[in-house]
């Protein structure tokens, strides 16, 4: 058991290190010599860089180091090694490949194929449970201490950072920025779970409990329960069915391999929700 577990998490270290050095080279190929600040820390360097030509590696850095030890101090066992790696690996992929001859200065060819590169290298990154620190671990703060969800809290921020390429640069790069943006949210789901942007996860489970718990206080998702019987085992069942956005797909997927592994869980692409939390407010009283 102890090598199996040793063997994952070695695999999952490789994918962030292979996810790390695609997002560092994708800003280094694409978005710095195309003017491109897509959000995040990232664009924060872009913005510095042309300002005062300050080191864009330099200040990954500098900003990541005192963003990850407040993460630390704050959050505790959620932020792990594995945050630490893609944390500063970003950095020095961008320090090495600083003078890289291959750069591509056409902003739509910039957008688009960085966005892809940056998507799968944050995907990839995921894949292995890790983080490039950043923007995310500043979403994850914020949720911490106002509720307020990772999704709005990295939006929010980027898009400050976004509105800001607007002074530094002008509105067509801006524009160019956002459509950057977009493609890598999509690159992102398909390296996660290879999908569309909305999952019913069907999840057949002893625990029912336990389930139900993770997805009320995790995800504030509601479900339905099917009772159903083993066809191997005819041993009495439960069948959960939820609907969630990509994102909380992949956080209930990341919780449900780590409390109960033993659960059967399918992801089905679903192409049209009409209901409540989707066509209809997410409370009764809220406002769309």
């Amino acid at each position: 058991m102890n090598v199996i577990k040793r063997n994952k998490s070695i695999t999952e270290f490789f994918y962030i290190i292979i996810g790390a050095t695609l997002v560092g080279l994708a800003y280094n190929i694409f978005f710095l010599p195309s003017k491109l600040a897509a959000g995040g820390i990232s664009g924060v360097s872009t913005i510095l860089y042309e300002w005062y030509s300050f080191s864009p590696a330099i200040t990954q850095l500098v900003i990541n180091i005192p963003i990850f030890i407040i993460g630390w101090l704050t959050l505790g066992k959620e932020f792990s090694w594995k945050t630490l790696v893609g944390t500063f690996w970003v950095p020095f992929i961008i320090f090495l490949s600083e003078d890289i001859p291959l750069t591509i200065t056409n902003p739509l060819l910039g957008a688009l194929y960085g966005g892809i590169i940056l998507g799968a290298g944050l995907g990839i990154v995921y894949r292995g449970n890790g983080s490039t620190g950043g923007t995310a671990a500043i979403a994850q703060i914020v949720k911490k201490f106002t509720g307020i969800s990772s999704g709005y809290s990295q939006f929010i921020v980027d898009g400050i950072v976004v509105a800001l390429s607007i002074i530094v640069f002008n509105l067509e790069l801006t524009l160019f920025a956002l459509l950057a943006i977009y493609i890598s949210g999509k690159a992102i789901d398909f390296v996660q779970l290879r999908t569309s942007a909305t999952k019913l996860i069907v999840i057949i489970t002893d625990e029912e409990e336990k389930v139900q718990n993770l997805i009320h206080n995790e995800i504030d998702r509601g479900l339905t329960k099917v009772r159903s019987v083993g066809g191997y085992s005819n041993m009495d069942k439960t069948m959960l069915l939820c609907v969630a956005e990509q994102p909380e797909a992949v956080h209930l997927k990341k919780l449900l391999q780590k409390e109960v592994p033993t659960s059967f869980v399918i992801f089905v692409n679903a192409s049209e929700i009409m209901g409540r939390g989707f066509s209809l407010e997410k409370y009764y009283g809220q406002k769309l």
